[in-house]
């Protein structure tokens, strides 16, 4: 990034350009319209959720080169809404236009032997893992990093997909032969045993102001995530120290908008980071009623290099993510018009997909509560959720 980047200043009535039409992608270009931005966004899918509140979508795939010089035409600065767009494609857009996030951070979250490779380089501590490439290796590395471990694809997984848990040796040769069809290069991580799953995600500009949301504590279901706590229910020596964390990878890797940092809290008070995730994301969507400033106001602000907003907290909240199967009775809860609890505010989120499939994220209903517990009892009684974790959640 040259100096001349550092003093750019992307102010309103300008156009932000959004790779990526998703539900994330539609979030953004609500704050930011608030904020008097307009919007074009590239997506394959037609009537994409960030599409129908976007100025203009154009519809093409990621790796269309001319539909991303269209972009490029069209907008005074592009960003994106989910690390799998074709970096080569983000590369030649950084070239021909602006993109204050750059190619390179994309390029380093989008395989995880690179992300992880960039964090133990940095200092920032992460699970033991090994790269594989034949199943000889696999079976080595599982001796030396002990059972059980998760295999993984280096690229394109989300949600659980692309990963396989395993917790006897004589798994390993499955495991292999199905991942390695894909033709994806292979990371074996060490099992961590933790308490507690949190993220915190944080914010820079290009001028280096950075600011923490808070961390939010996460329960995942299948592997996708159901449900944040924020604040995070751990010590607070803990929260700060995630805090940190989130700052020194955001300094390390010159991010500019948001990076998601997700961590692994173990029983004897180690933080491990998991992932990364260069743009706003699933567990920080509390932020839209619960913070000062949502993460997606934040990012715009990041981008166009303007003052960072307050990340305070003004109430605790739980997010409860909405998948496919979900919505049908969020739909019944609605039209049964019931009263609600006065100490819980609840607030309905949907990302305009038209088919509601399951495991889908279709949308997410924050609550709003000074007390979690109430919250927790909101969703009990709501008969739209109905899963073990939801029940336990006062004590997981």
């Amino acid at each position: 990034m040259t100096m001349h980047d550092k003093d750019r200043i992307i102010l309103p009535g300008s156009t932000i350009g959004v790779l990526g039409g998703g539900q994330l992608g539609r979030m953004l270009a609500l704050a930011g319209r608030q904020m008097g931005y307009r919007f074009v966004t590239l997506d394959p899918s037609p009537d994409s959720p960030c599409g129908q509140v976007a100025d203009e979508q154009i519809t093409a795939s990621y790796d269309d080169a001319g539909a991303a010089r269209q972009l490029a035409e069209r907008c005074d600065v592009i960003t994106y809404e989910f690390e799998n767009v074709d970096a080569e494609v983000a590369a030649m857009l950084a070239d021909r236009s602006y993109v204050p996030q750059g190619s390179g951070l994309l390029h380093t979250t989008q395989h995880r032997l690179r992300e992880k490779r960039t964090l133990q380089a940095a200092g920032i501590p992460v699970a033991p893992y090994a790269a594989i490439g034949s199943a000889g290796e696999l079976q080595r590395e599982i001796k030396r990093l002990g059972l059980p471990c998760v295999l993984k694809t280096a690229t394109g997984g989300y949600d659980g997909k692309g990963q396989r848990v395993i917790r006897e040796a004589g798994e390993a040769a499955e495991a292999y032969e199905s991942l390695s069809r894909s033709g994806a290069d292979l990371i074996l991580e060490q099992f961590v045993r933790f308490e507690r799953e949190i993220s915190v995600i944080a914010a820079r500009n290009p001028r280096g102001e950075i600011k923490t949301f808070p961390a939010a504590e996460n329960i995942h279901e299948d592997n996708i995530l159901h449900m944040s706590i924020v604040p995070a229910r751990v010590p607070e020596t803990v929260l700060r120290q995630a805090e940190r964390l989130a700052v020194r990878i955001a300094e390390a890797l010159q991010v500019v908008g948001l990076i998601a940092v997700e961590m692994f809290l173990t029983p004897s008070g180690e933080l491990y980071v998991n992932e990364l995730a260069p743009r706003p994301h699933n567990s920080g969507h509390y932020t839209i009623e619960a913070c000062r400033t949502s993460q997606f106001e934040q990012h715009v602000r990041a981008i166009c290099n303007l003052p960072l907003g307050s990340t305070d907290l003004l109430t605790p909240a739980v997010m409860v993510n909405v998948l496919g199967e979900h919505v049908q009775p969020l739909m019944d809860w609605m039209a049964a018009q019931k009263a609600e609890d006065p100490e819980v505010s609840a607030k309905v989120h949907l990302y305009g997909k038209k088919e509601a499939k399951p495991k889908r994220k279709m949308g997410h209903v924050t609550l709003l509560a000074a007390d979690p517990e109430r919250a927790f009892n909101w969703i009990q009684s709501a008969g739209i959720w109905e899963n073990k974790k939801t029940l336990l959640a006062k004590g997981c």
